[in-house]
């Protein structure tokens, strides 16, 4: 085989499992798909997620799609179900089952004593006409013509197929419960995602004693002192309320003292040095938000002052802090 064959060969694989999910979005039914979220919908308890082999990757998955997206889930495999597991399936929970054959033994074993606890069963099947869709209380049609697999025997089509779905119905049901992006944050606390969304300006800037500031008529040499005392590169100029007036950072400093005469320095002001009417940032502002402000400029800033709705000089942020934070 070529690799002009190899390359061939790859895209025709993706263009038959992409086929697949396109013929499924087509056939699926509208009442079977509005059965199944409203049941899952209606779940006072988690979903409970089975499949066995590749069928149990996919529920796997699926399980964490959900949980990750607002709607509690675990997976159980049959075989742990038929030896104590099953006690994890209480009656306000509701079954989603994986199966391409939906004659999976373990499978159908289970479904007497779910029956006997009340808890519906969700079947995402490959054979409509199979055991396990005339049993389940709704079945979504999970069938391929044929597997990816040039063998026709790995499953591929059927497991992408299987997962579209669950997919499908994770999002629906986000959508449904109009998870807003900070709830969806809330289950990804540790990701950058879930800072993106989360951390503030106010969990990163920089405070109170750790904040010195100085007042406009101040020297060059109060400021330099103010700027070595905090230590984060730049120090903020407020008026006797405290509200911001200006900024002034190492670099402001550099310039002062490269465009002026050494006896000019001593009588220098702050009022002339700094930079009036900086860029900043509020502390209940995201933290992301902070960094694109920052470097979505022309010339890169290291450091926001953070004001409160007054305008009272609160915070000091540094580039450097929201990098540090993994953001």
């Amino acid at each position: 085989m070529t690799d002009q064959d190899r390359f061939a060969e790859f895209r025709n694989f993706l263009t038959l499992e992409a086929d697949a999910i396109r013929e499924t979005a087509r056939r699926v039914g509208r009442a079977e798909v509005e059965r199944a979220i409203d049941l899952l919908a209606a779940c006072r308890g988690k979903v409970v997620v089975v499949g066995v082999g590749k069928s149990g990757n996919v529920a796997q998955k699926i399980a964490a799609t959900l949980t990750s997206t607002g709607t509690p889930a675990a997976f159980l495999h049959p075989s742990d179900a038929l030896h104590g597991g099953l006690g994890v399936v209480a009656r306000e929970d509701v079954v989603v089952v994986v199966s391409n054959s939906g004659e999976t033994d373990e499978i159908l074993a289970m479904l007497p004593f779910l029956k006997h606890r009340e808890v519906p069963v969700v079947a995402l099947v490959g054979d409509p006409q199979s055991s396990l869709a005339a049993r389940a209380d709704v079945s979504l049609d999970a069938g391929v013509d044929k597997e990816a697999c040039p063998l026709n025997l790995a499953p591929t089509t059927s497991t992408t197929v299987a997962l579209a779905l669950g997919d499908a119905l994770a999002l629906t049901l986000m959508q449904f419960k109009r998870i807003t992006p900070e709830e969806f944050a809330l289950n990804h606390p540790a990701g950058r995602l879930g800072k993106r969304l989360m951390l503030k300006v106010c969990d990163l800037m920089h405070g109170g004693d750790a904040n010195p500031t100085v007042r406009r008529d101040a020297t060059l040499l109060e400021a330099v002192r103010a700027i070595s005392r905090g230590g984060l590169g730049a120090v903020s100029v407020v008026d006797d309320g405290g509200r911001l007036e200006g900024v002034i950072t190492d670099g402001d400093l550099r310039r002062a003292l490269e465009r002026s005469r050494p006896e000019d320095l001593a009588a220098l002001s702050c009022e002339a040095i700094m930079t009036p009417r900086p860029v900043v940032t509020s502390p209940d502002a995201l933290a992301y938000a902070a960094l694109q402000l920052m470097e979505n400029r022309p010339s890169q800033i290291n450091v926001l002052p953070v004001v409160d709705a007054g305008g009272v000089c609160v915070g000091l942020l540094r580039l450097h802090d929201i990098i540090r934070s993994g953001l």
